[in-house]
């Protein structure tokens, strides 16, 4: 290879982690940014007539409402994405999210409009679950397509390491508006890091529009002539252990990725007192770190596979349940931030890091986009959407946090046992199908480069 065309190549791949990270970090923030706000503003702009407990389980269950039709968004552009390319389907999730993110920014509250207000929100959260349901998944696959044989891992690890860049986002842009006195806060504030989404979506755009399609998907699905009509029952129909070993995968990995950072801010701010600013900062510090251990355990899972690495992490869930409660209990910042490190930057990241690559080989290029997004927003509508009003209703009905980190333990030892029953893939190619069972086995044929 002449040093120019490694040059290229190595701008070419430059481009397609950029493209993927930065895409999913924009995406993430517009959705973790109504977590956000959820925990701390939405209970009384929106629901002003409840006592503050159940303005806060209300807001928490239009959290959820996004989380009910992203499988829908998953089976519907997973299909789109098969049928058609990963790259319109990037660029259509990041329009959705990002228009339904900014005018939230837009609406009128309950003082001003009455019912109306939440009504509007639940069905801007529809908008944003709709584009959220195929997002995550047509990043990974599209960095996973990219990858070197032997490196998709680490590859596909700058996907999930998107979604803490915008997660980090979401906390710093809120970290940033509660300084304001409350009263500029609840008026005006809080709409900021919503209509921010705007300016951050056009350049996620930018990079976006600039991709070519994935050399995957247009050798192995289209030259191929492998282009099914319904992609997503097929993977149900043809790969009904994979598919559940991802619904199962899901269970601690997206469960616990919201509990501990959507209720777990509330429950420090709310019930133990600790100011905004505090719990804030031991979260920012806990995203920044996790950066680092996604990508660690993301390059692990390359060397010693897919599951060790994340049965470690539902393993750690279970151990961690109840010491993260007796952490942030101190009400002591140190011991909140070592909290909040030891969800994010162990549990969640041990299994966020290799998840992306373990969950796009297990299907077949051709309904990978509709099974991959099916089956992992499927368990999200079981476990991240479900968590945090759950997780409140648990407390409000014990006045207690244990039950929370009972809760916990069920999600990991869940996922755990989905984990024990998958297989091993990270041996094995993306590019073909080569089994009359449509199961995915081994083969010689080696990986895109």
């Amino acid at each position: 290879m002449t040093e120019m065309s490694a040059d290229s190549a190595m701008r070419s791949r430059l481009r397609v982690i950029l493209a993927a990270s930065v895409g999913s970090a924009l995406e993430w923030y517009d959705f973790f940014l109504y977590g956000t706000a959820a925990a701390l503003v939405f209970g009384d702009l929106f629901f002003p007539k409840s006592d503050p407990l159940v303005g806060t389980l209300l807001s928490f269950l239009t959290f959820g409402v996004g989380f009910v039709v992203r499988p829908l968004g998953g089976i519907l552009f997973g299909i789109m994405g098969d049928r058609f390319g990963r790259k319109p389907v990037l660029v259509a999730t990041l329009l959705m999210i990002g228009i339904g993110t900014t005018a939230i920014g837009l609406l009128p509250t309950y003082a001003q409009i009455g019912y109306w207000a939440p009504a509007m929100l639940v069905a801007l959260r529809v908008v944003q679950g709709l584009g959220a349901g195929a997002e995550y998944g047509g990043a990974v696959i599209y960095l996973v397509e990219n990858a070197p044989t032997h490196q998709r891992g680490f590859w596909g690890s700058f996907a999930p390491l998107g979604v803490s860049v915008g997660n980090l986002l979401a906390a710093g842009a809120f970290a940033l508006v509660t300084v304001l006195p409350r009263e500029d806060l609840m008026s005006w504030g809080w709409r900021l890091p919503f209509l921010a989404s705007f300016l951050l979506i056009l350049l996620g755009i930018f990079v976006r529009l600039r991709l070519a399609e994935t050399p995957v998907f247009t050798e192995a699905v289209v030259a191929r002539g492998k282009i099914e009509r319904n992609p997503a029952m097929e993977a149900l129909r043809r790969h009904p252990r994979n598919f559940m070993v991802v619904l199962g995968a899901r269970l601690a990995e997206n469960g616990l990725g919201y509990l501990f950072p959507v209720f777990g801010l509330n429950y420090v701010i709310s019930t133990l007192g600790v100011p905004k600013s505090e719990a804030l900062s031991a979260l920012m510090l806990a995203f920044v770190i996790e950066l680092f251990a996604i990508m660690g355990f993301a390059a692990l899972s390359d060397r010693i596979g897919r599951r060790p690495v994340y049965m470690f992490g539902a393993l750690a869930g279970i151990a961690f349940a109840f010491p993260f409660f007796w952490l942030v209990g101190t009400k002591q910042w140190i011991w909140i931030a070592v909290a909040f490190i030891g969800a994010r930057a162990v549990v969640t990241a041990a299994m966020f890091g290799p998840q992306a690559a373990y969950f796009a080989e297990l299907f077949p290029p051709q309904r990978r986009f509709a099974g991959f997004a099916f089956a992992r927003e499927l368990g999200s509508l079981l476990a991240g959407g479900p968590a945090p009003f759950v997780a409140t209703a648990l407390v409000a009905a014990s006045g207690s946090w244990w039950p929370v980190a009972c809760y916990a333990i069920l999600l990991s030892a869940c996922t755990a046992l989905a984990i024990w029953a998958g297989p091993e893939t990270y041996e094995e190619s993306i590019t073909v199908d080569n089994t009359s069972d449509g199961l995915m086995h081994a083969t010689a044929v080696p990986a895109q480069a």
